[in-house]
């Protein structure tokens, strides 16, 4: 089956529910993203995500229902409480190159020192859950466990003028250690998740067959899809081929301009007829719906590429109908929020209009009063 560019992102709307309205009778943790995580990245992040999907939450106002951890790619992402255990397991590297794919510069010291990629993970996890009897800010946290850890964990860092752990094996231990981020703390401030099982700190065996209830690669093609697997496995940070071996038994492939990717038979349906309501959407920078690694089809103008997608300092997407249209910036100032827009193409009159409301949505989820 062929589909349109267009057919792509409207399903993609409506998988990620960022056409539904807003519900005060709608749990805190009543969103499909939090299957995959939110990831939780600049002022707005995760609870303006959750908001545009039409989840009653503001600013700086944490459901308990919720929660915050380093997980995919070493980024804070928000999952729901009751699913931390689940979500841990699913974290787990797929294999041994899956692990030191993942902890980046760090694999090369490790394995010269013969220490695989796993076992090393497995060791932080347990040594950080140890040392964080109390909630330590990670400063504090890196402090000790760079005197805990031996030298092939350890490296020099010249923006610090200090010698410290590798950021990402230290990011990536955190889940597998029982450890949660506090929300609005900065710098973060890790904690010991209440009753965390003691048979997962530092456990990273899995179950042969068998991903377990949370299974990001189905959850990947479920929200993002169609994809690759070579799409699929940069988003997850893992080798390809751990990823087609993981490849959905009832995922069918669709051709999508010219490249067969795969898709979940049961969203097949809502693939072909995908609802087109009009909305306008402020997407935050880290919206899952800007998360795709196939970027070309999101914004098939390459100009717009770094201007949406910068190394540091992304801006917000605006979201029209389906289309990328343009970029938002905030600009708080005392009670009020400006907003600085870049139009990619000429906005119609009904588009603005749009635009000025999700302004007033965006101040009024700040607690602000737009200008």
């Amino acid at each position: 089956m062929t589909v349109t560019r267009g057919q792509v992102l409207r399903y993609r709307v409506h998988a990620q529910q960022l056409d539904r309205p807003t519900s005060t009778r709608r749990r805190p943790d009543d969103a499909a993203i939090l299957d995959l995580g939110v990831q939780d990245t600049g002022p707005d992040g995760a609870l303006w995500a959750l908001a545009l999907r039409g989840v009653p939450v503001r600013a700086h106002d944490w459901p308990p229902e919720l929660a915050l951890a380093w997980t995919v790619r070493g980024a804070p992402h928000a999952y729901r409480r009751a699913d931390l255990p689940l979500v841990e397991q699913a974290l787990r590297p797929y294999s041994e190159a899956d692990a030191a794919k993942r902890i980046l510069n760090a694999a090369r010291p490790l394995a010269a020192a013969h220490i695989p990629a796993l076992e090393a993970l497995a060791t932080v996890s347990r040594t950080m859950h140890d040392v964080v009897a109390q909630p330590l800010a990670k400063g504090e946290l890196s402090t000790r466990m760079t005197a805990q850890m031996s030298e092939p964990y350890l490296r020099w860092c010249g923006p610090c003028g200090a010698t410290h752990m590798y950021e990402m094996p230290f990011r990536l231990a955190a889940l597998h250690a029982g450890l949660e981020l506090e929300p609005d703390t900065s710098p973060p401030v890790v904690r010991r998740i209440p009753h965390w099982p003691a048979g997962h700190v530092g456990n990273l065996d899995r179950a042969v067959g068998d991903d377990g209830a949370v299974d990001l690669v189905r959850g990947v093609l479920h929200l993002l899809g169609p994809l690759t697997p070579k799409q699929v496995a940069v988003f997850l940070d893992s080798p390809v081929r751990d990823v087609t071996a993981r490849w959905p038994a009832d995922a069918v492939e669709v051709d999508v301009g010219g490249t067969r990717a795969g898709l979940l038979d049961a969203d097949l349906a809502a693939l072909e007829d995908p609802p087109g309501a009009p909305l306008v959407r402020l997407l935050g920078p880290y919206d899952l719906f800007l998360q795709g690694r196939d970027r070309e089809l999101l914004v098939p103008d390459a100009s717009h590429h770094k201007e949406l997608w910068p190394t540091i300092g992304r801006p917000g997407a605006v979201l029209a109908d389906g289309e990328l249209v343009g970029t938002w910036r905030p600009r708080a100032s005392g009670t009020t929020l400006r907003l600085e827009l870049e139009e990619w193409v000429p906005w119609s009159a009904p588009t603005r209009a749009a635009v000025r409301v999700e302004h007033e949505r965006l101040a009024q989820f700040r607690g602000l009063t737009p200008r």
